[in-house]
């Protein structure tokens, strides 16, 4: 045999061996994975684990992408291949930590095909490509028992929350029983409760029914949702309580959520010294001037708290980009929007509920202070409150005078009226313990008397008598209680909590706002395994140098602005000194002498302004230097890197080579 037959056959069985090699090796690779991301994005959460250790029967997860319509989409679809892999390389990880009990498929529903027709019957949303080609990008998740949860569609503005959405949905489609929550409030939360007349008619008049807000719509999804009336006497059939914005309620509506917050109802309040949200009617004639605050004051007290009245909480350190809901560019930023974060120690990093959280909005949150009440327990043991927001250590609280200062908002005065402090401001609680009610005595209500309430004939044109009956109930819970207090309404509300979608289609999560709330119903609902999953994989990473230099160059601007304001006001002052200081007949040295000034005034405020856009040229251009660095940093990693390696691996193989040559040498 030549050397020629030789050498190719032994290039064959390298070849062969490689191939073996390489299908070996995955096989056996695919239980060992390493997650080198910085937010460990591939690897499932504790909470994940949970759900997945709780399938008892099998199911089965449809993944449908059209890869096949993407590749010939605009650049705006064939982006989701990229994310396509994600998703699929996420559920890959659920089928290996399932341990077979979830059959995963992955699906291209190609057009007039069976699959596109199921992906239709799912309620898959559909993107047109072409007059044939359709786009999907969903998941459906069934059981043996016939249910089906779905999700519609993978959008990107919800890429952070992928690992949650898709334990929620295997989590509902094992778990029968909703946690009801009933949802009362002084605002139109709920949306217009009309009647299908009522709303045809409305449609005719070209007017719509207000929809619910957004985070409504978020629980009917998950939980059984309800109204709670604002003048109710009792409250049951609910699990948890949700309180929005309540503004002067009734006494027996205080009583009410007493009593059910001791027997045992979880219960969640959100008031506000100045809700933002909260806009009266234009079309009704108020006898009063709107307020758009919400205490519960005789229940915090109770409860070992307070909320001052127009008092908010502010932080210059953690402040928010205020144009995302003014839409003005040019506004400056607002001592009282605030943007918490972990970086500022902003949450109980000891708490499920604000663990994991990323991003917090508020806007113009109140001040919770922890009190000793003298118809509490004494004993602190037995009440234990948990802050659960609150600013950075440089935060602090301020006021104003009249509501009427934040509705002509006027940043620079509201920001004078702020000076830094020393510790954190709370802005939200976490109450548990037994607690004792707010109406020892109980309450008196006007109730019909006895002879009214009586069989006789009645004569409609009498006014019934009524009389008060004294209504008692628990002094004291029998078993520990839990209630959380949020001093802001305005982070739930569409403003902050949500914002548009990228296809336009409904709104979309913007930040854990909403995160947040689902965080505290889970919590106070018994289920944690959801809590640590929902803000996992923040895909987006502030640029923390940029932002400083912006900062930087904003505060120069600001003491630039400042100098100016002063500079005008000396002198117009001169010039209104001169002019009354003036005597008769020297009007036309007056004149003169006025002119002068301002011709000085107006070279003064040129070479201001000129300064100004110097400081704003030179924080573009450190901005513009800092991204060509970062740039040309990432271009040369990987020649810098290649370089590197053959410098290590030659002189590596030159000190081999010299300890052979030397050994043969002794030989």
């Amino acid at each position: 045999m030549n050397r020629t037959i030789r050498a190719i056959i032994g290039a064959f069985f390298v070849l062969l061996i490689t191939f073996c090699a390489i299908s070996i090796c995955q096989n056996i690779g695919k239980s060992l994975k390493l997650d080198v991301t910085d937010q460990k994005l591939y690897t499932l959460s504790n909470g994940t684990r949970a759900i997945l250790a709780k399938l008892h029967q099998p199911i089965k997860a449809k993944l449908y992408y059209a890869k096949t319509a993407a590749l010939k989409g605009p650049d705006q679809i064939k982006y989701f291949n990229n994310y396509y892999e994600f998703v699929r390389a996420l559920l890959e990880e659920y089928v290996a930590e399932a341990e077979g009990m979830i059959d995963l498929q992955v699906i291209d529903p190609r057009p007039f095909s069976e699959d596109e027709v199921q992906a239709m019957r799912y309620g898959l949303t559909r993107f047109f490509i072409t007059e044939e080609e359709n786009f999907f990008f969903g998941l459906v998740v069934q059981t043996q028992f016939g249910v089906e949860k779905v999700i519609p569609f993978f959008s990107p503005d919800r890429q952070n929350f992928v690992e949650y959405d898709i334990s929620y949905l295997i989590d509902t489609a094992i778990t029968r029983q909703k946690t009801r929550i009933g949802i009362m409030s002084s605002l139109p939360v709920m949306g217009d409760d009309v009647s299908p007349y009522m709303a045809e008619l409305m449609r005719r008049q070209n007017q719509q029914p207000k929809p619910p807000w957004t985070i409504v719509q978020q629980l009917r999804r998950q939980y059984e949702v309800k109204t709670v009336a604002t003048d109710v006497n009792d409250i049951n059939d609910v699990d948890i309580l949700l309180v929005i914005h309540p503004k002067d309620l009734p006494e027996k509506t205080l009583f009410a959520i007493d009593q059910f917050v001791l027997k045992g109802g979880r219960t969640i309040v959100c008031v506000d010294p100045h809700c933002i949200v909260d806009r009266p009617d234009q079309t009704a004639m108020p006898t009063r001037p709107p307020s758009a605050s919400s205490n519960l004051d005789l229940l915090l007290r109770t409860w070992g708290l307070e909320m001052p009245q127009n008092t908010f909480a502010g932080d210059r350190n953690i402040l928010a980009d205020p144009r995302r809901i003014t839409r003005n560019p040019r506004m400056d930023k607002i001592i009282g929007y605030l943007s918490l974060t972990p970086a500022g120690e902003c949450f109980n990093a000891d708490n499920v509920i604000t663990a994991e959280l990323n991003q917090v909005e508020v806007l113009f949150s109140g001040v919770l202070r922890e009190i000793a009440d003298s118809n509490q327990v004494k004993s602190s043991d037995e009440i234990e409150r948990t802050p659960l927001l609150m600013t950075t250590n440089q935060g602090n609280s301020w006021k104003v005078t009249s509501p009427y200062e934040l509705m002509m908002l006027n940043p620079q005065r509201l920001m004078d009226k702020f000076a830094p402090g020393t510790a954190p401001v709370p802005m939200a609680y976490l109450i548990a313990g037994r607690f004792k009610s707010s109406f020892p005595d109980g309450i008196e209500i006007e109730v019909e008397s006895e002879q009214d309430s009586s069989d006789k004939p009645k004569d409609p044109n009498d006014t019934p008598t009524k009389t008060k009956k004294r209504i008692k109930g628990l002094k004291q819970a029998a078993e520990d209680c839990a209630v959380v207090v949020f001093a802001d309404v305005d982070f739930i509300s569409d403003l902050l909590a949500y914002g548009d979608s990228f296809f336009g289609i409904g709104k979309i999560i913007v930040g854990d706002n909403s995160a947040l709330m689902l965080n505290t119903i889970d919590k106070l609902g018994g289920s944690g395994d959801l809590i640590s999953i929902r803000s996992r994989g923040n895909f987006r990473r502030p640029f923390t140098v940029v932002n400083k230099i912006e900062e930087q160059a904003k505060e120069e601007e600001r003491q630039e602005v400042a100098n100016i304001n002063a500079q005008i006001a000396v002198f117009q002052s001169e010039l209104r000194s001169i002019v009354a200081s003036a005597p008769k007949g020297e009007q036309e040295v007056i004149g003169s002498s006025i002119m002068e000034k301002k011709q000085a005034l107006e070279l003064k405020i040129h070479q201001a302004q000129r300064d100004l856009r110097e400081v704003k040229m030179t924080r573009r251009e450190r901005i513009e230097h800092l991204g060509n660095k970062l740039r040309s940093f990432n271009m040369l990693m990987t020649p810098v890197g290649t370089l590197i390696i053959a410098i290590v691996l030659g002189i590596y193989r030159s000190v081999k080579k010299r300890h052979y040559i030397s050994h043969a040498s002794d030989a």
